[in-house]
């Protein structure tokens, strides 16, 4: 189960929305499983329809998460116009190229469908191996 913090989950909302109508992406940091800050990022593909975190900045956050004592406990995008499940591009995408192992197995992905901006959807998952996803419980409080 992910708990995240309503003034966490307020940013990615911003965040999404300032991004239409392409894709929004960043990192979420944790610390002994809990959530302790976003992190927004450019999506390298500039693109509705996919997301490419920067790889400069990327590293940055790695970065700072190592010197902080943090995990990397979340990978954040935005869907601007279906609902918040991985797509096949995204389960593809959270493998290491060309095989079927998943790059981050412990990080849960967070999708927000942007399909209704009013009323943004936000859902948790992990994408295992071959690319297997499970829906995780998620809380905003």
């Amino acid at each position: 189960m992910l708990e995240l913090d309503k003034g966490l989950y307020d940013e990615m909302v911003e965040h999404g929305l300032r991004e239409f109508p392409n894709e929004a992406c960043g990192l979420l940091a944790g610390k002994e499983g809990r959530a302790v800050r976003y992190f927004s990022l450019t999506n390298a593909d500039a693109s509705p329809a996919t997301f490419r975190l920067d790889p400069v900045e990327h590293h940055r956050v790695h970065t700072e998460l190592d010197q902080q004592g943090w995990d990397l406990l979340g990978i954040f995008h935005t869907h601007t116009h279906s609902g918040p499940y991985p797509s096949a591009t995204d389960r593809r995408r959270a493998m290491w190229q060309d095989t079927e192992e998943p790059s981050y197995p412990d990080a849960y992905y967070l999708i927000m469908s942007l399909a209704d901006r009013a009323s943004p959807e936000l859902r948790a998952f992990r994408i295992g191996a071959e690319q297997a996803v499970i829906e995780e419980e998620l809380t905003i409080a």
